[in-house]
Parts: structure tokens; C-alpha cells; sequence
């Protein structure tokens, strides 16, 4: 998701600071206990949320950190203990990290103006660069404070290293000794961060991730392993075409199956409450439900996609960018080129489909959950439950990965699981699961998109003009997104990276055709940027062939003004070796992106297979995020989205038969596996710019890199999405 953009994210004041940490009740409080046992997070966030709001010390001298942001494997809560624990000269084996409760005063994605808290974008990272930081160098300040005061010393002459504070005459505490005394010293009023050279943990390049262990042990709490006592859990039965309802439904079979307590419906459907999921589902399957049709979506894929093309050889159109004459160009031009592409509706396909767990107690509603837009999900359930937002707690775990599909405007499973809630009286927590079928079946996707694209070139073969035609859904039509789409209706997620191509064309049109079928849309790792950056590095590599030049020598000259796209353009050409001979059968392909303010390049090397498809077989990436945080986070994230990406080029698609989804489970919506996943090899510039994100950015170049690859290898250019689709042992 990408609600909100900013070339450069706006730092927090020390007032503002301050601010969210009184808000919460008290200033910069240490030395809290945290409960243990199961529900440890869930208690611990609620007394943070009591007493402060972005780090708290224990007895044990623990630092807990409450992250403003969800982790669903992307690393950021090792990315924000790593902030913390550096200007606080914490040991990293105290680091702690947990989901702080939805609360936009304290925990606003500053990226986006700091007015919603948030997970989306790549931003967490940099939403978070400044205020940690200050955090822990607000904790330390106030530690030395109180070791000064209990020693009678100086408070210049206390040293902290590694959570130990100490005092040349030999004396020595604990974070944890000191904790109560330090939560009683005011705030420093002016806070020196450290200086680059100083730096212990960012860009440590051999610091562990805070979730390994628990992830490779077991322990790790997922959504999906949340039990209250009591609870009960409910399956719903949902109309197979999009914009369907409920006609009619006899809840009598289901009732019958041994464990299921309850049928209600709701507004997304029928659901049957059991005492376990097994017997919740087997209830779902004895359900008799009529649909009614009326208002659904009953279009094909074929349908729709004949529709977009005929829009986007002649339709209405609005304007993105338009950069000197176009169409004066193409009237001059002695060659034009033009091609069309087609991009398919693409499943989010978490590892973990979605789920939620809610109780309504003492006039509190609770929601676990992996939530990405917790305060917008506040309200939802507020409004449901007729309750004020601030009477919504919403515990945020570490859901088993998302891409996108828990950062929902119409919030579908925090709605089911607060209308069940209410429809059963709240008598019990119900927890909502959905299968792998109802996800694919019944999710939100990655737009449908068909492009269509021109080039202009004069008599000496010069690039004069450009033209760009994107046909597809809107994701922010009809959300509460929608104001960001403005008066000129073109939705920017749309048409990002196309919009902002930065390649050096004297006349360049982007235009816009937004159709509105009813099959619900949604940002989907990367978002705009997964089928410009195909488009755009296609295209771009076949005028260069079609004028005789190399690839990377026809970039270069187009970017002479963006030093940081030639920054990893040069890196990933020297890194890979471009130019050099391969070993026979082998090809090589190259495209350049930049996404959510950072900038990547690829090569990839592929051989052809006897059946005719292809295998990648080494991926060479160069990224310019910033400061590297965390450079091994970062390049697991390149080599993740490298793995996504290309999973989604070579076989991923979402189609439609009479409105109904075809897919339901792997074995039709196929992803990369294992024995498809190739080399990879990540470099990272090295900078002194403020860090941007890495968790989307190494998607969208794959694609279009191994594109160039295969026309390298065969002649033939892949338009049609996915490559599945095509049989190049026919060309």
C-alpha cells in the first residue's frame, strides 16, 4: 500500500515527542514489569499504552520497544530495536520488541504526515529513523541522570556501554537497577544523536534477527494461535461472484454437525460458529445458502480483458504527465515503435490467510490481529459496535507474512469478526479464519492492467517522444483513500513508475483509463511499480534494440540527470559482469526501477530448458536504500522480493469464468518454488542519505530483467502475463 508519500519524511521535534509520550499518560517511563506467559505481548502493549509509548526497562533490565509498525517478516522490529538500542548503548541481547496498540497520536507513520499509523509503503523504516533514535537517546540521557544522582557524580563523567552504566570510581548498576530512579528524571530538553562514525549497530553487518529463534523454534505467536478461554470459531460462507448476497439461507443441516453452536449472518455473508474450526467448516459445508446475483460481477477474464484492450487503443482517457509536445513528435517521427502488454489479477497468497480474534468485555472491544491500518480498524469496529473508537483496544501481531492483503480500507475480516461478535451476543470471543480457498477465492487483488505504449524516433534514430497508456481498476476509488486521486482522477498507485519515468525524453504523454469492475482491488507488494517497471523496461529495451544499442549504454545516456538510478545501474553492471562472455546457453537481461524512494537494479542470467520454458539462473542486484540499517535485513528483503517477483511474472494469475474466481489453492494459483529460485547476489550502495524502505523495491525489476533476458535468448518478447503463457520453445 502507498496512502501517502515524501520525498524526504519530516523529523519529529523533541515537542512532538514529548507530546505522544504524555499523551499516554506520563513522560519517558523505565521500569515497568512485563507480565510473562502467553498473552505476555498483549499485557505488556496494554501497559505501554498506560504508561509509555515507545520503550519501557525491566527488573531484568529487558528493553522493550513498541513498534509503530506490523512485522510480518519483514524485518522491521530488528530494524527499530537496532535504532533504539544505538543511542541508548543497550546490549542487544535485552532487545525486545513488541506490536504497540493502534494509536495514531503516539504512533503515526511520520512518512505520511504522521496523522495514521500505519504499515505500507516500504516507510517503516524511515518513519521510524528519526523518533527511535530519540527515544533511546532520551533513555540514556535519563539513565545517566539517575546514576549521576545516586553516585554523586557528573552526570558528563557516567559511561554506558552495552547495558552496563558505570563510573570511573568503580561503581556499576544495571538498566534494570536504575530503571525506577531514571523514570522520575525529566526529559532533556535538547538531545544530541550520535554521529555515523560512532555508530555500534547500524550497519552491523552480524546482527542477528530479534524473530530467528522463536521462528525456528516454534514459539513464535502468529494470529492464528490465539486461544481465549471460551472462544469459539466461526467460518463464513461468502457469495462466489463479487457484489453477490445473501437471497436466502436454511441454517438447519449446519446446526446439526456436532460442535457447531451458532449460524448467523452478517454482512459479508453466512457464518457458522462452531467450537473448533474443524467442525466450523464441516458446518459451512452442510449450509444451505441461495445467492442472489443481482448486482454481481458476471464478466470473464476473456470479457474484460477485450475491454481493456479496446480502451486502450481508443478510450477516454486523463492525463498523469505530459512533458513538452507528444503528439507534435509522433507527427515528425520517421520510426515509430509501439507494443502492448497485459497483466493479470494477482493473489496476495500469504503463508497465513487472514484471521482475527475479538471479545467485548466491560464496554472494551479487543481485536488480535495482523493489522496494518490499526486506527482505521478501530473505528470500523467502534462503529459496529456502536462503541467510541477509544473503547477499541487492537493487540497488532506478526501475522505470517501480508504483501498488502491486511492493509484493507473496507477492513473485511475486522468487520466479520466484530458483526459475528455482536450477532452472538458477545456471550464468547470469536475468532474468524479463513481457508486458503476463501483468500484466493474471495480476496483483494493486485489490479487487472492492460498498457499500451509508443516511441517516436527521428531520422538519426534519437528517442523524440513517448507515449503511455495504462487501462485498469482504480485501488483508492470508493475508500477512504479517494480524496488522493484529486481533481484530475487519476489514481496515483495507478500510474507510478510510469507517471515518473525517469528516463531523459524530450516529449512524453502518460495517460490514465480507469475501469470499474466489481472484482475488489488492492495494493499488492510493490503496488503500481509491478507492471510499469515491466512495461517501461520492456519497451525501453526494445527501442534500444530496435535502434542498435546496448542496454545499459541506452540507459546510461537517458539518466545522466538521476545519479542515483545510474548508482545502482553501474554497481549491478560491474557486479554481474556485463559485457563479459557467458558460458554457452546462458543470457543476460537488466532493468533499472525505483520504487518508494529507493532504487534498484538487476541482471539476471538464464538458460533455456528442453520443454521450452526457462530457468533464472543467477539474479545480480544493486540497491541504494539510504543508511543501511540493517544490511542484512536488506538484502534478505531484495532476495525475497526477487523469489515474489519472479514468481509472479513466470506462472501467478487470478482469472475469472462467469464472475467466479477460477484458483483456489496452489496446485492453480502456482508461485515460485524452491527449485525455481535462483542465485542471488545483493549489493548495496553505500550512502548517507536517510534510509528508505527495502520491503517492496526488489520486486518490481525482476520481471522485466528476465524479459530482456528471454528476447536475448530467443528473439521474442514477452507481453502477456504471466510468461507461462507463452511457449518459446516455438519461437
Amino acid at each position: 500500500m502507498r496512502p501517502l508519500t515524501f520525498a524526504s519524511p519530516p523529523r519529529p521535534s523533541r515537542r512532538q515527542f514529548l507530546i505522544g509520550t504524555a499523551a499516554a499518560g506520563a513522560g519517558l517511563t523505565l521500569g515497568f514489569h512485563i507480565p510473562k506467559g502467553p498473552m505476555a505481548g498483549a499485557l505488556a502493549a496494554e501497559s505501554a499504552d498506560a504508561v509509555n509509548a515507545y520503550l519501557r526497562i525491566a527488573p531484568d533490565s529487558t528493553v522493550t520497544v513498541f513498534s509503530a509498525h506490523m512485522d510480518g517478516g519483514q524485518g522491521i522490529y530488528t530494524g527499530i530495536a537496532t535504532l533504539v538500542a544505538e543511542e541508548l548503548d543497550a546490549d542487544w541481547s535485552q532487545m525486545h520488541v513488541e506490536g504497540a496498540y493502534g494509536n495514531p497520536k503516539l504512533y503515526g507513520n511520520m512518512t505520511w504526515g504522521g496523522a495514521v499509523q500505519g504499515t505500507g509503503g516500504s516507510s517503516s523504516v524511515a518513519s521510524s529513523w528519526e523518533r527511535y533514535r530519540r527515544a533511546g537517546a532520551l533513555g540514556r540521557a535519563m539513565l545517566a541522570e539517575a546514576a549521576s544522582s545516586r553516585w554523586g557524580v557528573p552526570a558528563s563523567e557516567i559511561v554506558i556501554d552495552k547495558g552496563v552504566v558505570s563510573h570511573a570510581s568503580g561503581q556499576r548498576a544495571t538498566f534494570g537497577e536504575l530503571a525506577d530512579a531514571a523514570a522520575q528524571v525529566a526529559p532533556p530538553s535538547d538531545i544530541a544523536l550520535k554521529a555515523p562514525e560512532n555508530w555500534a549497530y547500524i550497519g552491523r553487518e552480524d546482527l542477528h534477527r530479534l524473530d530467528n529463534v522463536s521462528k525456528t523454534n516454534g514459539q513464535h505467536q502468529f494470529p492464528i494461535d490465539v486461544y481465549l478461554p471460551g472462544m469459539v470459531t466461526a467460518v463464513l460462507a461468502r457469495p462466489p461472484r463479487f457484489g453477490g448476497k445473501v437471497r436466502s439461507f436454511d441454517p438447519a443441516s449446519a446446526r446439526q454437525v456436532k460442535g457447531v453452536v451458532d449460524v448467523v449472518e452478517t454482512p459479508r455473508g453466512v457464518a457458522v460458529v462452531a467450537k473448533d474450526t474443524w467442525s466450523a467448516l464441516q458446518g459451512r459445508e452442510a449450509l444451505t445458502v441461495e445467492w442472489d446475483d443481482g448486482e454481481a460481477e458476471m464478466r470473464g477474464t476473456a470479457e474484460l480483458m477485450a475491454e481493456y484492450r479496446e480502451l486502450a487503443r481508443g478510450g477516454q482517457a486523463v492525463v498523469a504527465r505530459n512533458d513538452g509536445d507528444a503528439e507534435a513528435a509522433f507527427a515528425e517521427a520517421a520510426r515509430v515503435i509501439e507494443a502492448e502488454f497485459e497483466f493479470p489479477y494477482l493473489a496476495h497468497a500469504a503463508m497465513e490467510p487472514l484471521d482475527a480474534v475479538a471479545t467485548f468485555e466491560n464496554g472494551v472491544l479487543e481485536i488480535w490481529a495482523g493489522h496494518q491500518m490499526p486506527d482505521l480498524y478501530q473505528q470500523v469496529g467502534a462503529e459496529i459496535m456502536g462503541i467510541e473508537p477509544s473503547a477499541v483496544k487492537l493487540h497488532v501481531m506478526m501475522p505470517g507474512g501480508f504483501f498488502g492483503r491486511r492493509a484493507v480500507p473496507d477492513a473485511d475480516v475486522i468487520v466479520e469478526v466484530v458483526s459475528i461478535l455482536k450477532a452472538t451476543g458477545a456471550k464468547a470471543p470469536v475468532k474468524v479464519v479463513w481457508t486458503r480457498e476463501d483468500d484466493m477465492k474471495g480476496g483483494r487483488y493486485r489490479p487487472m492492467y492492460v498498457h499500451r505504449l509508443q516511441a517516436a524516433l527521428d531520422q538519426g534514430g534519437a528517442l523524440t517522444g513517448w507515449r503511455h497508456r495504462i487501462v485498469g481498476q482504480s485501488i483508492m476509488a470508493g475508500t477512504p483513500f479517494e480524496a488522493m486521486i484529486g481533481k484530475d482522477s487519476v489514481d496515483p498507485t495507478s500510474v507510478e513508475g510510469a507517471s515518473n519515468l525517469p528516463y531523459a525524453i524530450p516529449n512524453m504523454q502518460v495517460d490514465l483509463v480507469t475501469t470499474k469492475p466489481q472484482v475488489p482491488v488492492l495494493w499488492w507488494r510493490a503496488v503500481g511499480s509491478t507492471h510499469t517497471a515491466y512495461s517501461t523496461e520492456v519497451f525501453l529495451d526494445e527501442v534500444a534494440e530496435a535502434t542498435g544499442q546496448d542496454p545499459v549504454a541506452f540507459r546510461r545516456a537517458l539518466l545522466q540527470d538521476h545519479p542515483r538510478h545510474m548508482g545502482v545501474l553501474d554497481l549491478v553492471v560491474e557486479k554481474s559482469g556485463w559485457g563479459t562472455p557467458l558460458p554457452e546457453g546462458r543470457f543476460r537481461g537488466i532493468a533499472v526501477h525505483e520504487s518508494f524512494n529507493t532504487y534498484v537494479a538487476q541482471v539476471v542470467e538464464i538458460a533455456l530448458r528442453p520443454d521450452g520454458g526457462i530457468k533464472v539462473e543467477r539474479a545480480v542486484c544493486a540497491v541504494d536504500c539510504g543508511i543501511a540499517v540493517n544490511p542484512d535485513v536488506i538484502r534478505a528483503q531484495m532476495e525475497g522480493g526477487i523469489g515474489f517477483g519472479l514468481g509472479a511474472v513466470l506462472k501467478s494469475e487470478i482469472t475469472l469464468n462467469g464472475g467466479e474466481v477460477e484458483q483456489g489453492n496452489f496446485d492453480t494459483y502456482q508461485v515460485l518454488t524452491i527449485e525455481d529460485m535462483p542465485r542471488v547476489e545483493v549489493h548495496i550502495v553505500p550512502s548517507q542519505e536517510a534510509p528508505t524502505g527495502v520491503g517492496e523495491p526488489g520486486v518490481p525489476p525482476i520481471g522485466p530483467a528476465v524479459a530482456n533476458a528471454v528476447f536475448a535468448a530467443t528473439g521474442k518478447r514477452i507481453r502477456i502475463l504471466p510468461f507461462s503463457k507463452t511457449d518459446l520453445g516455438t519461437v
